[in-house]
């Protein structure tokens, strides 16, 4: 077949869960023998790629302001895209909605990835919220399959839409590494770090959890990995909360990335919109004991591998913490357990087997 992924980033993947989805899927279905093209928008690390694993890449431009960068990209992806015949495209994020009749018309299976509940983030005001309420309502007649990444959101748009919603999450099989040169650039030192990843942007949390580990007792330090390139008041925000023992590493990925997973202690979890989050799919992997903010969609994922604080509670999440920091079996036992879940559960190949059959128009 011949697939699209519009909608991301691109790849390689440098942001967030959609892109390593385009990436991770996108390499297995090339390799299955479907010719598969991602839509990119530039980056440093892409220049000059015309392919990566197996994928072509076309890179256009977008506005880059926080309200039109994804609209106005996927909107001229969805037009170089009319010059091709294609038998399948992804369209990820719900916002992306608008665009799926042009492919559709086109002869196209049109597949959306609505993600979470994406109007309930913060960095929205009224206008944002209600764009996204509308394209809830468009999603559920406009793309020929709605994909939902969690089973809370997929019980949301059959409640509140009637929309039969097709559940498939995220995958997360990535190699422990050996190697410690991430480590000794950001000072930290194996089996002695806390770690935590997401975008900093507000409904993700990090003020929240910098302020529970200063209260952590010992020599532990808390490795933060992410950024956000429209959320640099609430970064400056976070970064003056925090203590000497916090690092903040900005966006790692690749080789330094799994080195981090690979000599943390621990995972912190505490994003509060979305479905199934990648990050703490690939948490659970690596064998990480993990505390998770206690909303319906990380328990769905996470089951009882884990600990929870409750949400928004800061002094509540650091005594999680120092349980697990005063009890490391405990810690270790949760761990295996989270990664034994999440490799019964969160295989790449089954991903996917199930967007396969629904760009084949089978059912997944």
């Amino acid at each position: 077949m011949r697939i699209a992924i519009l909608g991301t980033r691109g790849i390689p993947a440098r942001y967030s869960g959609f892109e390593t989805l385009a990436e991770e899927l996108g390499a297995r279905l090339a390799a299955r023998g479907h010719d598969v093209t991602v839509y990119c928008r530039r980056h440093p690390d892409g220049e000059g790629l015309r392919e990566w694993r197996g994928v072509r890449r076309v890179v256009l431009p977008a506005l880059r302001t926080k309200r039109l960068e994804t609209l106005t990209h996927t909107f001229l992806s969805s037009l170089h895209a009319l010059g091709s015949q294609w038998d399948a495209a992804l369209f990820c994020n719900g916002a992306n909605v608008v665009f799926c009749p042009l492919l559709r018309l086109r002869g196209a299976r049109t597949i959306l990835n609505v993600d979470g509940l994406d109007r309930e983030r913060k960095k929205w005001g009224p206008i944002g919220r209600l764009y996204y309420s509308a394209c809830e309502a468009l999603s559920t007649f406009v793309p020929t399959v709605v994909v939902t990444d969690a089973h809370v959101i997929e019980r949301y748009y059959r409640e509140r839409w009637r929309k039969a919603t097709v559940f498939i999450p995220y995958g997360c099989e990535l190699p422990r590494v050996a190697t410690n040169g991430t480590l000794q650039r950001f000072g930290l030192e194996p089996g002695k770090y806390f770690l935590y990843v997401s975008r900093l942007e507000p409904e993700n949390n990090a003020h929240l959890v910098v302020r529970a580990f200063n209260g952590v007792s010992g020599d532990w330090r808390l490795a933060v990995v992410g950024h956000a390139p429209y959320a640099a008041s609430y970064v400056a925000e976070v970064k003056a909360a925090a203590g000497p023992r916090v690092v903040f590493t900005g966006g790692v990925y690749g080789e330094g990335y799994r080195e981090l997973h690979s000599h943390a202690f621990a995972y912190v979890q505490a994003t509060e919109v979305g479905g199934t989050h990648p990050a703490l799919v690939e948490a659970m992997a690596f064998g990480h004991g993990i505390v998770a903010n206690g909303t319906p969609e990380n328990r769905e994922v996470l089951g009882d591998a884990g600990l929870y604080y409750a949400p928004g509670d800061a002094d509540d999440l650091r005594r999680k913490l120092e349980s697990f920091a005063a009890s490391p079996e405990t810690c270790t036992a949760l761990g295996e357990k989270a990664a034994a879940r999440a490799h019964a559960l969160y295989r790449w190949d089954d991903v996917t087997d199930r967007y396969e059959a629904l760009f084949a128009g089978r059912s997944a």
